[in-house]
């Protein structure tokens, strides 16, 4: 967690400025603060669930609070997987969302490009999982071949459950021969798994960044085009009583800070389970309004 946690703060100057300090009033869970919330935005990773497994109590939960008529909303850097499926896994983990409202920055990313010239896009992502979603972009899958780079107009960082650190080398050299745009679909540097941390793409978005001076163009937390979606998802609501639910300061927090509504950050799962808070909220100066040590 704390190379993780300095990760981020060494990229601070690429993130949005702290606009205000929360209370970090500790409760229990999201049960503890329903009745002061009409719209709960949850993460996914860190609060639905961890890798592929459901936090154990967190689905029931979550049906109690929509079965009380609050509007819960995903809203996660989930960018790898094809909407389509990530439906398929919540279904599975036991949760009951209407796909409109799982806003991931996948989609952000989408509606970012569709206000974007044409051109022929590297690719990074499991080129396994399908190419749904991306079927209308002229897409090329990188991999080890370096004139796929040198030929691409642009780049698009969707996932990086496949990356080396062999074509991240080539990215970097065929950027320094040709600057071009980079698009990074999640801004995640790290993400909580079920043993550890995986790499995520914003980790390799800032490291090209640094070698090479191409400041990538990021979707998703803690970045606006994501919340830009998902308030126009809900149309008219109360910001005072609306809260960004997720177990990252400078992602979740951050960002629900930045969009103007209040923040909860869950501290025994995720990020931060089995560490103190306390240090990297004084460090970092992101204070939640919410600390909650469950979902």
């Amino acid at each position: 967690m704390e190379e993780a946690f300095s990760a981020y703060e060494r990229v601070r100057a690429r993130l949005p400025d702290i606009t205000r300090e929360g209370a970090c009033q500790r409760l229990a869970d999201l049960d503890a603060i329903a009745d002061d919330t009409d719209v709960f935005l949850l993460d996914a990773f860190g609060v639905l669930n961890i890798g592929e497994t459901a936090i154990p109590g967190v689905p029931e939960r979550v049906a109690g609070l929509q079965k009380a008529g609050k509007r819960v909303i995903v809203v996660s850097n989930a960018a790898g997987n094809p909407h389509a499926g990530l439906m398929q896994k919540y279904r599975r983990l036991g949760y009951d969302f209407d796909p409109d409202d799982v806003i991931t920055s996948r989609k952000a990313t989408l509606a970012g490009l569709a206000g974007m010239p044409g051109i022929r896009w590297g690719l990074m992502a499991t080129e396994s999982l399908g190419r749904d979603d991306l079927e209308h972009l002229d897409i090329t899958y990188l991999a080890e071949d370096p004139t796929a780079y040198d030929a691409a107009e642009g780049f698009i960082l969707m996932g990086s459950a496949v990356w080396t650190g062999q074509r991240q080398a080539l990215l970097e050299a065929s950027l320094l021969r040709n600057p071009r745009p980079v698009i990074v679909g999640n801004p995640d540097i790290v993400a909580p798994r079920e043993v550890g941390f995986s790499v995520e793409p914003g980790n390799f978005a800032h490291q090209l960044a640094d070698v090479t001076g191409v400041e990538p163009r990021f979707f998703g937390k803690p970045f606006g085009n994501v919340f830009d979606l998902t308030f126009a998802r809900l149309g008219r609501f109360d910001p005072a009583r609306t809260v960004m639910v997720g177990d990252s300061l400078h992602t979740d927090i951050l960002g629900g800070q930045a969009a103007g509504i209040k923040t909860a950050l869950i501290a025994g799962y995720g990020f931060f389970a089995g560490h103190e808070v306390e240090g990297p909220i004084r460090t970092s100066g992101i204070r939640p309004d919410y600390i909650l040590a469950r979902p």
